[in-house]
């Protein structure tokens, strides 16, 4: 599917949502009838089981036990199980577009996703959208519930931040663009309050930023972040990068996934005002454990030693490209 709205349709497949257990026919039939009749029904009054039909918690207990050959598979997410069970008390739901009203959390990874289209917003409880693994290089906000809280992007192609910066949704705590295309420092901008106001926590490991100091400038001024990702970018090779964010970040709690303890913001304290630190520079420690392969050198300083005839010398050159 290259859009969420057709990775959701084929997930609803996957549950069998139309089938049974679920859904509505011959084994709930009068069900739905009964329903549409309950004004006239005295309060109260519960008629029986027809003949041929089963109850609503025979249905779900064929859902739930592990052995029954309608249960989900074990990985499958309590949200699977949750929405195949409300379906069986309310088959009703599955007329239109009434399911997507009750999803509050999305999981779509690894399914070749290429659009977040505008078909999104028939979620209207959406709380979490997960949509790593994709390949997904744009993201237009306009097309994201307001009700989200959390969207994860991380292992896609996004490289701009300006369209999902547009309208953003205002309650989103917790923003995952995790091994993107972001390059700096044009993105930087992108990351203030006035887009973010509620942002908890930030991923933007593994990506080409590059500017520390114009992307900490913008950081400030998200007063409730607490958790910041940042590691496998370019930036993070300079000397002072851990100790520069986390005395120009008071309130971050961790940092590379690595807690920020008292003691750690005592030692770096100060640092944030000296920026003539962070240079255009980096150092890189390589170190090298072990080498198969190749003759030990020992061997050829024996030889030398006693050795009259002719001495065969070799020389290695190790290359990193980065």
């Amino acid at each position: 599917p290259g859009s969420v709205s057709a990775a959701f349709q084929e997930y609803l497949q996957h549950l069998g949502l139309q089938d049974f257990p679920c859904g509505l026919g011959s084994w709930n039939k009068s069900r739905c009838n009964a329903r549409r009749s309950s004004r006239a029904r005295p309060a109260g009054l519960e008629e029986a089981v027809p003949p041929g039909e089963e109850s609503p918690e025979v249905l779900l207990e064929l859902l739930r036990d592990q052995h029954s050959p309608w249960a989900l598979p074990p990985d499958c997410s309590p949200q699977a199980q949750r929405l195949r069970e409300v379906v069986v008390l309310a088959p009703e739901l599955l007329r239109g577009s009434r399911v997507s009203q009750l999803v509050k959390s999305l999981r779509i990874l690894d399914k070749g996703v290429e659009e977040v289209d505008k078909g999104l917003l028939q979620f209207q409880q959406l709380e979490e959208l997960i949509l790593s693994a994709n390949h997904i290089s744009r993201v237009t906000s306009a097309h994201l519930p307001r009700t989200l809280k959390v969207l994860e992007l991380c292992y896609n192609d996004v490289g701009d931040l300006q369209d999902l910066c547009a309208q953003p949704p205002p309650e989103l705590q917790h923003l995952g663009l995790g091994y993107n295309q972001l390059c700096g420092p044009s993105q930087e901008k992108h990351l203030t309050v006035d887009f973010w106001p509620n942002l908890v926590s930030l991923d933007l490991s593994f990506n080409s930023l590059t500017d520390l100091l114009g992307l900490v400038s913008q950081l400030t001024t998200l007063q409730n972040l607490r958790i910041l990702l940042l590691q496998g970018n370019p930036l993070a090779l300079i000397p002072p990068y851990r100790g520069f964010l986390v005395d120009s970040l008071p309130k971050l709690s961790i940092l590379d996934d690595i807690y920020i303890w008292p003691e750690e913001r005592q030692q770096f304290q100060g640092l944030a005002g000296q920026p003539e630190l962070i240079r255009s520079e980096a150092r890189l420690v390589v170190s090298i454990g072990e080498i198969k392969g190749l003759p030990n050198p020992e061997d050829f300083q024996q030889l030398e030693a006693g050795c009259e005839g002719p001495v065969i010398t070799c020389s290695y050159c190790v290359t990193y490209q980065f």
